[in-house]
């Protein structure tokens, strides 16, 4: 019987653990919208305990949270500093602009990182005809840049220039998990320097729905209005929280072997000289592969990966993304490899 593909397209594709789904199936609901929905609330509690933050809230997607926060942050008309790179400002349909009426004043950087340079130069003056600078977002992990952890020194940096000039922080920590474990760095050292935290439930922890906005109690009151403003009230959530639970539980030091894979991984592709990889950005579980020397064009390499049963994306004009993932073993890795110098020793 042939394999089925490797699915290296991202960790939002793992499924469900038979563990995970008992979980599911024995949840304890409510209605969430009622407030009275036992497991949601269960999570929301221990996703604050986990980042230091006095509250959660339950949200159905990364992209969500990140929107709630931003409106949660500023009014119509306001400007918000993020990375030219980062996801809100490439992967959220100009949420902001639509939805919260902020204008993004992205910065290119080499690394998705922040110079105190890039930010001050960034804000803008007291002038009526310009908007007011009122956030900064950061990405931790930096999923355009290779997954690249946010050096902590730096973000405490960036959060004394911010209190210093009145401005509010939001952390996109959609991997911050695998930030903290490739670090060694708590998670609430992180989350300390920011005014509130986005994580996902639905990538490397495995669970297959929802994400986690974390912050003040006042925060969070105002982020659940908008929540509902956004359509994500959900009533017995409870049966999809239990995932939340059980990942963040259980599923927290392993994100280290997917790290590892990653790195095999990674390592075996930069011999094969028709492409290239920037090792110094393979810290966590993301592989930016550049084809642009093997002839081919990005859609010919996904395609042709994928007929010798290996899945990626589309990256860049000429790179594309394998993500490993708990769904990706040794001998996955082992036959990416095997399939990369097969489909690139021919380009």
């Amino acid at each position: 019987m042939p394999h089925d593909p490797v699915d290296l397209r991202s960790d939002t594709v793992t499924r469900p653990t038979p563990a995970m789904r008992t979980a599911i199936a024995e949840a304890v609901v409510g209605d969430d919208v009622f407030g009275d929905d036992p497991t949601v609330r269960d999570l929301e509690a221990l996703a604050a305990e986990l980042t230091g933050k006095e509250a959660g809230l339950f949200v159905p997607s990364g992209s969500m949270g990140n929107e709630v926060a931003i409106l949660a942050h500023t009014g119509r008309g306001d400007e918000a500093i993020v990375e030219f790179d980062s996801h809100i400002y490439n992967y959220e349909t100009a949420g902001p602009a639509v939805l919260s009426g902020v204008q993004l004043a992205p910065i290119r950087t080499e690394h998705g990182i922040f110079s105190i340079s890039d930010i001050d130069q960034a804000i803008r003056p007291d002038d009526v005809h310009e908007p007011v600078t009122k956030l900064i977002c950061l990405e931790n992990t930096h999923n355009r840049k290779g997954g690249i952890v946010y050096p902590l020194e730096r973000m405490h940096e960036i959060r004394d220039f911010a209190v210093e000039r009145r401005l509010r922080m939001h952390l996109d920590g959609a991997r911050i998990f695998n930030a903290s474990v490739a670090s060694g760095i708590d998670v609430k050292e992180y989350c300390a320097t920011c005014d509130s935290v986005m994580f996902c439930l639905s990538k490397g922890l495995g669970a297959p729905i929802g994400s986690m906005l974390v912050g003040s109690a006042e925060f969070i009151r105002l982020a659940h209005r908008y929540r509902k403003l956004l359509g994500g009230g959900m009533r017995q959530a409870g049966i999809i929280a239990a995932a939340g639970l059980y990942a963040l539980r259980h599923n927290i030091e392993r994100l280290a072997e997917d790290h590892v894979r990653a790195r095999n991984l990674a390592e075996a592709l930069s011999e094969v000289r028709s492409i290239s990889i920037d090792l110094e950005t393979v810290q966590t579980n993301i592989i930016v592969v550049d084809v642009a020397r093997s002839g081919l064009t990005v859609d010919q390499s996904v395609l042709l990966l994928e007929q010798s049963g290996v899945l990626v994306v589309p990256f860049g004009r000429t790179t594309i993304r394998a993500v490993t993932h708990l769904d990706i073993d040794d001998a996955d890795i082992e036959r990416s490899v095997s399939v990369f110098k097969k489909v690139f020793a021919k380009s």
